[in-house]
């Protein structure tokens, strides 16, 4: 993410300027945007936003798709989805957005069966009507989900989070998943959404810059 912004702010037309402000977990990005002390940010895709916006009064949108990623399950226990067993720990996201997508990916796999009634995307644990190897889950911040690897038997991560374990989607995922659903946007607050600044940063975002950071890296997609 650092290095699409970095890449932007090389692109930015005269006239503007990109200031990285790196902050410690998702929820800091959205709070310190909804209050206009930033102009925009770029770490989520839109159901985590619309999710924030739901629950803290945001205005916050997406106003350009940048790129997309491989998300996948890791096991420190494992070498295969097929070895999961009886009683094992499953790490999955505690925000909505991403706690429905993991769960969804498991029903998916034939791991556990979801509510047919509940829209997958939405789901909890309390949606789960069959769970055949009685699995545990346990729910953390995306920003934990590295130090459950080391604890839990499965675990949902980001590929630039699990990177920093020296894992990737591709090489080491038991079950991956690309949907555009997910792809990370530009976000601004609505009353911003269509000034002259923000046109300018979503060009900065698609240029050919920020092409060539997404394409050097084999886990993620250009989404523009």
């Amino acid at each position: 993410m650092t290095d699409v912004v970095l890449a932007a702010a090389e692109a930015i037309e005269d006239g503007y300027e990109i200031e990285l402000v790196e902050v410690s977990d998702y929820v800091t990005a959205n709070t310190i945007l909804n209050a206009g002390d930033v102009y925009a940010n770029f770490s989520q895709h839109v159901p985590y936003m619309e999710t924030f916006n739901a629950g803290n009064d945001g205005t916050l949108v997406g106003v350009q798709p940048v790129y997309n990623f491989t998300i996948a399950f890791y096991s420190k226990t494992h070498d295969d989805i097929a070895d999961l067993a009886t009683g094992d720990t499953v790490a999955i996201p505690d925000d909505a957005s991403n706690r429905g997508r993991a769960l969804k990916m498991l029903d998916d796999e034939g791991i556990i069966v979801l509510d047919p009634a509940v829209d997958p995307y939405a789901s909890t644990v309390d949606d789960i009507v069959e769970n055949p190897l009685e699995l545990e889950f346990l729910q953390v911040g995306i920003s934990l989900l590295n130090a459950a690897y080391d604890e839990a038997d499965l675990v949902f991560q980001w590929p630039s989070h699990i990177a920093v374990l020296g894992l990737n989607p591709h090489d080491d995922g038991l079950i991956t998943e690309l949907d555009d659903t997910f792809a990370l946007h530009l976000v601004v607050r609505e009353q911003d959404a269509g000034t002259p600044a923000t046109e300018a940063l979503k060009a900065a975002f698609r240029s050919d810059a920020v092409r060539e950071v997404i394409e050097s890296n084999p886990t993620i997609d250009v989404a523009f």
